[in-house]
């Protein structure tokens, strides 16, 4: 048979149905109450008691299988190597298009992780952080491709990610504004050794070119061990995009200070065709482009359907 043929059917990924997922809780307890789950869920993403317990629990219970055993493997190695001990901390990605829901996976799988026993300390970052300041992305041409990959500053984002992976303590990551759209001059979250850190964004497991010299060139995702890929249809995606625009419209972007102010006076014809139009002009091609190819490198991926409910989980096969 054609060595091709085979690869072709091969699957990486044991696909599981939500209930056959929601199975692989097992006695994992449930530490969050319905008021804190609703705290922990974003505008129009769907999140309830049922959601944790048939799917976030089980990733809880897979997320300490792999805690525990890479520790097991750290503190090995570095035995063997002769090195002094030093504490190495668990990251998870969280990756996904816009809209999509990332915000709330992370904040759920934080409130659940620290809540393990002995409590260990979970921070959360997100790369929005790293984007350029606005006046760096217009003076390059590069606004309309605000969240692609060429409008973050990488070697910023390694190196924090490589200070954090080697121990360091507070290290420093930018804090970016929804509200102006822009970084906070001179404002940083200070990420201290911990436990586990969960960085959040739209292309953390983006790859880079391959060098013809064979040097190594790193990547986001090379700090990275474990990552979740939250993933739904592009129409549902456009319509989650558009219903959450307009939400805005009616909140905050009645702000003055807000970016998109003079949104906030469009009616629901004028404001729903501006969401598309910012859709398929920046997000749809991100998506396509950059985002949507970066999927089957994720250890975990989450389908929702068009009710912001997890129907399906993919996990990586070891």
């Amino acid at each position: 048979m054609d060595a091709r043929s085979e690869l072709h059917h091969y699957n990486p990924y044991r696909v599981f149905s939500r209930t056959e997922w929601a199975n692989l809780r097992q006695d994992t307890p449930m530490t969050l109450d319905a008021a804190e789950i609703s705290a922990l869920s974003s505008m129009h993403d769907r999140l309830d008691l049922t959601e944790v317990e048939e799917i976030y629990l089980p990733m809880s219970r897979l997320l300490s299988i792999h805690v525990a055993a890479l520790q097991q493997l750290y503190f090995a190695q570095r035995r063997f190597l002769g090195i002094v001990e030093r504490k190495m901390p668990f990251i998870i990605g969280v990756a996904g298009a816009v809209a999509v829901g990332k915000s709330t996976t992370a904040r759920v799988l934080q409130a659940l992780l620290a809540r393990w026993s002995p409590r260990p300390s979970v921070d959360l970052v997100t790369t929005d952080g790293f984007l350029y300041p606005n006046a760096v992305l217009e003076r390059a041409g590069l606004m309309q491709k605000k969240g692609f990959p060429e409008s973050y500053d990488l070697p910023a984002l390694l190196g924090f990610l490589s200070d954090i992976k080697s121990g360091r303590r507070k290290v420093k990551a930018p804090i970016y504004s929804h509200l102006t759209y822009d970084i906070v001059p001179n404002k940083f979250t200070v990420v201290d050794r911990p436990d586990i850190l969960i960085v959040e964004g739209v292309n953390v497991l983006q790859t880079g070119r391959l060098p013809r010299d064979g040097q190594a060139v790193p990547v986001v995702s090379d700090f990275f061990d474990f990552s979740v890929y939250l993933d739904a249809d592009e129409p549902v995606l456009r319509d989650w995009y558009v219903k959450r625009f307009l939400a805005l419209r009616d909140t905050a972007f009645h702000d003055p200070r807000s970016y998109f102010h003079r949104y906030a006076v469009l009616s629901d014809e004028e404001a729903t065709a501006t969401a598309i139009a910012i859709w398929e002009r920046t997000n749809l091609a991100n998506l396509e482009d950059n985002i949507l190819p970066t999927r089957p490198r994720a250890t975990l991926i989450l389908k929702k359907g068009a009710d912001h409910v997890v129907e399906s989980v993919a996990l990586r096969r070891l």
